[in-house]
Parts: structure tokens; sequence; C-alpha cells
């Protein structure tokens, strides 16, 4: 027995004599890249050739340095802090309208916000925008004329304004306010009984927003709700622990998060009483759905409290904190692991194996491990939340992408713009075949990638031929596949015409009616939707 205590003594004495050493060999090892780094920087700057850019290597050291980490832990300098609250809180002091640059010309009102200051004050879709606050505005990039835009709410910015149907110049002072980006964008019964609500975001009180909306329809005669997380990044998740609570039990553990020690275990429990733990719920979620949005998800998949339909979500299970930092700095870093209630951690297995978009790759099941819902269900982790039912959204040809992306819709629809005073009600408002011909003879003036998908692949396979050397024993094959897949620009439009007018219907809608008609119109197409529906 006294030899027995004797060797566990030995074995604490020795084990805490590890924990110790591991402890100073990880504060030394600190010391000592500090220390290096420092002297590194020191003998730059008295040595160095040239004017040392302190600022500018210090910033990209510290960025290289985080990027080793995760993609999530960031440095934010004082400077950048606005844009952060931003981000956070989707709120900025200023008149509530997205401009552009139009190509060779002015900065433009592109879409007005319903009810913003230049809502208001009478801006539209089109309005040039000459002067702000009497600087002409001509060499000015949309980003250094949306910073002079910005401002303290209560106070006024002065515009100096070309009409857009009129060509009247004219002087428009706006008083700056608080504008606050909506993430509950859109909404509505979407038929008798069916409520439908679209969430972008998950900054401070949206959850009581959701919770309003809820009540609304129910009084409407919603028997079913269907919560459309498709594109939600994320973001507070307590937001996302409220939402989860109003529809289950006071008491329900939504999600935990794990640190690095025993400590940093927290559970998070529902803490008020729900509206409704019976009506049918469907989460629509896609790639883009990532974070809180996989919260929300997760927690209602593993309590049976929702069916999940859609595609697997991004795969973020990361939780990030807030630390200051001198010179009014602070940093956002990844502090813990979540976990939904059945255990499972949301985050990819490696968050560096990536489809294009960013989201999770393919993980094989041998990688995974099973877990169970409240019922029993079997579902499993390794990066995001897979769906209930899979419902594949549809796939866009390389036109449309070059026709959204490259801004050739944009810029159709401020052209359209100019030439009408007005467009029917939203649910009256259908974009027809003559209009189209009205596009068609627009975008041929356009510069535009209009490759179809295969002949851009072919372009690049020629290339890598050229490189190999056997482009040239290969002529005869290569020029008669060219001629195959060459399509002059209005045949390749007129062929994705169905495709193209949806893209083209909303914007003009958002336009005229703003951004929850541009929503009802992208409703009125989304086949995915429908699908889940049935």
């Amino acid at each position: 027995m006294k030899k027995s205590f004797t060797f566990i003594y030995i074995f604490a004495v020795a084990a805490i004599a590890a924990n110790t050493l591991s402890a100073q060999s990880k504060t030394f090892k600190l010391g000592q890249w500090t220390e290096i780094q420092n002297s590194i920087v020191r003998e730059l700057n008295r040595s160095y050739v040239d004017s040392l850019p302190v600022d500018r290597i210090m910033k990209a050291g510290i960025d290289a340095m985080l990027e080793e980490l995760d993609p999530y832990t960031i440095y934010i300098p004082e400077e950048e802090n606005e844009d952060f609250q931003m981000m956070i809180s989707n709120t900025y002091g200023g008149i509530g309208a997205i401009i552009k640059k139009a190509k060779g010309g002015n900065v433009i009102i592109n879409e007005p916000y319903f009810g913003s200051p230049a809502h208001k004050a009478g801006l539209s879709c089109g309005d040039e925008i000459l002067e702000i606050d009497g600087v002409v505005t001509t060499d000015f990039t949309a980003s250094e004329s949306s910073s002079r835009m910005k401002g303290k709410p209560g106070t006024t910015v002065v515009f100096k304004v070309k009409k857009v149907r009129t060509n009247d110049t004219v002087s428009v002072s706006i008083v700056r306010e608080r504008i606050h980006l909506p993430d509950v964008e859109y909404a509505a019964m979407i038929d008798d009984t069916t409520g439908y609500i679209l969430q972008g975001g998950f900054t401070e009180n949206v959850s009581s927003e959701i919770r309003k909306k809820v009540l609304e329809m129910k009084e409407q005669g919603m028997k079913r709700l269907i919560l459309d997380l498709r594109g939600n990044g994320g973001g507070l998740m307590s937001e996302a622990i409220n939402i989860v609570s109003l529809f289950v039990p006071k008491g329900t553990l939504v999600v935990t998060s794990k640190g690095n020690t025993p400590e940093s275990v927290h559970e998070y429990k529902t803490t008020s009483d729900p509206i409704d733990t019976q009506i049918p719920i469907l989460v629509l979620i896609d790639s883009g759905s990532a974070s809180s949005s996989e919260i929300v998800a997760g927690a209602l998949q593993d309590l049976d409290r929702a069916t999940i339909k859609g595609t697997r979500s991004y795969g973020k299970g990361l939780v990030q904190s807030i630390r200051p930092l001198p010179y009014n700095g602070q940093m956002k870093v990844t502090t813990a692991k979540y976990y939904t209630p059945s255990g499972r951690c949301v985050q990819a297995i490696d968050y560096r194996n990536r489809n294009e978009d960013g989201s999770v790759g393919h993980i094989p099941d041998s990688l995974t491990k099973e877990f169970k819902t409240a019922s029993g269900r079997i579902v499993r982790d390794g990066g995001g939340i897979t769906p209930d039912v899979t419902v594949k959204a549809p796939a866009y040809s390389r036109l449309v992408y070059a026709l959204v992306l490259g801004g050739v819709i944009d810029e159709y629809v401020i052209n359209y713009a100019r030439k009408h005073d007005s467009i029917p009600a939203v649910d009256d408002f259908y974009y027809t075949d003559q209009d189209f011909e009205d596009f068609i003879a627009f975008a041929k003036t356009q510069d535009f990638d209009y490759r179809s998908s295969a002949k851009a692949l072919y372009d690049k396979m020629k290339k890598e031929l050229e490189a190999d050397g056997l482009a040239e024993s290969m002529a005869p094959e290569l020029k008669a596949l060219e001629k195959a897949l060459e399509m002059d620009k209005e045949k390749f439009l007129r062929l994705k015409k169905d495709e193209i007018i949806p893209f083209i219907e909303e914007e003009i809608a958002t336009r005229y009616w703003f951004q929850e008609a541009g929503i009802k119109v992208r409703l009125r197409y989304d086949e995915q939707l429908k699908k889940c529906l049935e």
C-alpha cells in the first residue's frame, strides 16, 4: 500500500512538473519569437536602403500571422472600426442609398432604401451626383463618394444632382439619419396558410422582429412557417438562441460552446417562453448559410422541431469574441467551437478543404460521427448542416453570371429607368418579350464575356495544347470543334432568355417599388422554394 501511494505521489509530481515545463516552454517560445520580431523590425528601420513603410509591413505581418490560425481571427485597426461596426450591427449614419460609378460618368443613385432620407428627399434611380458639399465628384470612386455621404446622424449633407428624367440640375439638402438595414428582408403570407420569412442576418434585435412577424402572420391564418436562411452568413449567437426559443419550450438546450479549457465550456438554453411549439416549420438552407444560421437550423433539426430542406450549409462552427487592443484597435479572435444539442460540431473538419464558394468540401462518412436527434434520427458531423431533404437550386449559365456580375443588367436597368416614368404595381408587373428585344439591343453594345462554359473550356484546352506543342498537329479537329461551339452574342442571349428575364424583372421592380418588391419578383421564379413546398 505504501509503495502504491509513493508511486501515485511520484506520478502526480511528475505530471505537475511536466505541465509546468510545458507552460514555461510555451511562454519561452512566445518571448523568443517576440524578441526576434522586434529585433528584425529595429534592424530594418536602421539599415534598410529605402524609407521603411512601417505601417504597411507590420499590418501585413499581423494579417499573415492570423491567417495561419483560421479565416475568422482578424485584426481591426482604428481606421476600420466604423466598417466593422457596420458589419456587426448593419447600421450606419447616412442617407440610405446604394450608389455606383457609371461607366465613363458620374456617381449615380442606383437604389434608394424605402423610407430613407434619400427616398424622402426625392432621389431616385439614375440621378447623377455632381457635387457633395460643394466638392465636384467627377473623379471620385463610388467608395469615396459613399464615405462623404456617411456621417453622424442629424448632420446635413448637400448634393448637386442632375435628375434622371428631366435633366434638371437641383440642389438637395439631406439630414443624415441612423440607417439600419433590416435582417428580416421580407415577411408575408405566400398563400392562405403559409407564412414566409426571409432572414438576411443576425444583428441585434432580429429575434424580436421575427417574433413580431410570426404573431402577425398567425393572426392572418398562418398554419405553417417557412424560415428562409439561404445565403444568411450569420451574426450574433445570442440572436440565434433567441430565435430558436420562439419555437421550443423554455429551458431547452440550443447550443454548447467549448474553448481550450474546461472552464470555457458553456451551455446556452432558452430563457423565455415560446410563442408556438406546434406550428410546422420548414427551414431553407444552402451553402451560404453559415454560423448563426447553422445554430438555428442545427438546433431545430436536432430537436425535431423543423424540417430542413435545401443543400448543405457552409460549415462554420467557430465562435468569435472581440478583444480590445492598444491604439483603439480590436481583434476578432476565435475562442470556441459550438455544438448542436445532439453534440455535433458544425465546423468543417478541415476549413481549408472548401468549395469554390467557400463552403465545406466533400467529407467522406468514414471521417464523420453519428449523432441522434431527440426522436432518434441519425445525423452526422463533419461540416455544415445536412438537410433532411436535399433540394438543389437551379444552375445558371455562364452567360447569366457575366450579365449580372459584369454589371450589364445593372446598367440596362438604369437606362430603363431613364425612359420610363413608372411601371405597374409589382403584382401586375411582368417584363415582356418586346422589352427583351430592347435588352438585346442594349446588351449587343456592351463589352462582356459572353462565351458559353463549353467555349471557355475549349479556349483553356487550346492554350494547354499550344503549350504542349500539340495544337498544330490537331488543327483540323480543333477548328471543327471551335466552329461547333461558336455562337454570336445575340443568338446566345435569345437562347438564355428564360434565365435572364427574372433577373431584369427583379432589378426593375426594386428600382421603382424598393427592396421588398424585388424579393416578391424573386419568389415568383424561385423553383427551389416551389420544390421545397411540394
